[in-house]
């Protein structure tokens, strides 16, 4: 669940963001007095998230609106079901309607892509279809929230909960042996270390460094299956360093990628690429 402080920072940034001169167009036309309700509807199917954000969203700018949850987060709608049911006053339902929807549209986009890309595995795979940190400055919280109701994983919350060894470290530190030593001087005993590779050399020398996990970064299908095979013939732990394939990822190659054997599938286009879901706000009447 996404905790109530993560919630209203990004949503008050938000709405500090939209309503800094106030609202001119409710404030003209809309009696103060006026109540409303209204419904929020899906346009198409989608995989519902952020319920708590579309409410929380409206009930900063006037605590005494109410919300109900017709759909809960990670259910699967069709096309004109409704999500939510809102009523309050009217201008404070149009001030807060876009900012509501931005979040809502944003979220329910990710959790969707996340259960097409899930969906997309053969059946009884066990591969995990993972995030990465390609995800919106400041938003990072919402976004990973969807990936896992679209029922995808995440992936490191942050530079200081792994250690990933990608290309400009490599670079940095002299060659993957040196990163890999290095690493295992400095990072806790309960920290796994990550080293990213491009082509078969560099996964012999990952491997010969003792990685834990290996990332086959921007592979081709032939490639990264010759890869796993090496892999799991070092033995350590039994089956070989956990395997990751990330980079040039599509749907129409999970299949192919859970076959070869992979344990992980990075997709950065689940946050950096997602498309909106369609969602309208529409208010029924007065009350």
């Amino acid at each position: 669940m996404l905790q109530s402080r993560i919630i209203d920072a990004a949503v008050g940034r938000a709405l500090d963001e939209d309503l800094a001169s106030g609202d001119l167009t409710s404030e003209a036309c809309v009696p103060a007095a006026a109540a409303a309700e209204g419904v929020a509807l899906a346009r198409h199917a989608m995989v519902v998230c952020g319920g708590e954000v579309f409410r929380r969203t409206f009930q900063l700018v006037d605590p005494s609106t109410e919300v109900e949850f017709v759909k809960a987060d990670g259910e699967l709608v069709a096309a004109g079901e409704v999500l939510w049911r809102i009523r309050g006053k009217a201008r404070a339902l149009l001030m807060a309607e876009r900012v509501a929807l931005n979040f809502v549209q944003r979220m329910t986009g990710i959790a969707t892509a996340a259960h097409r890309y899930v969906a997309a595995r053969p059946p009884g795979a066990t591969t995990r279809i993972a995030d990465t940190r390609k995800t919106t400055p400041g938003l990072r919280a919402f976004e990973r929230y969807a990936v896992r109701t679209g029922g995808a994983h995440n992936h490191r919350d942050d530079l200081g909960s792994a250690v990933m060894i990608k290309d400009n470290h490599i670079v940095a530190a002299g060659g993957i042996p040196a990163a890999v030593a290095r690493a295992r001087e400095r990072a806790p005993h309960t920290c796994r270390v990550e080293v990213e590779v491009t082509t078969m050399s560099e996964l012999e020398l990952a491997l010969d460094a003792g990685a834990d996990i290996i990332m086959l970064d921007n592979m081709d299908d032939a490639a990264i299956r010759v890869a796993v095979g090496r892999c799991r013939a070092v033995g350590y732990p039994p089956h070989g360093p956990i395997v990751e394939a990330s980079g040039g990822i599509t749907l129409a190659r999970i299949a192919t990628l859970c076959d070869a054997g992979v344990d992980v599938i990075s997709v950065g286009a689940l946050t950096h690429s997602a498309p909106a879901g369609d969602i309208s706000l529409e208010l029924t009447g007065l009350v």
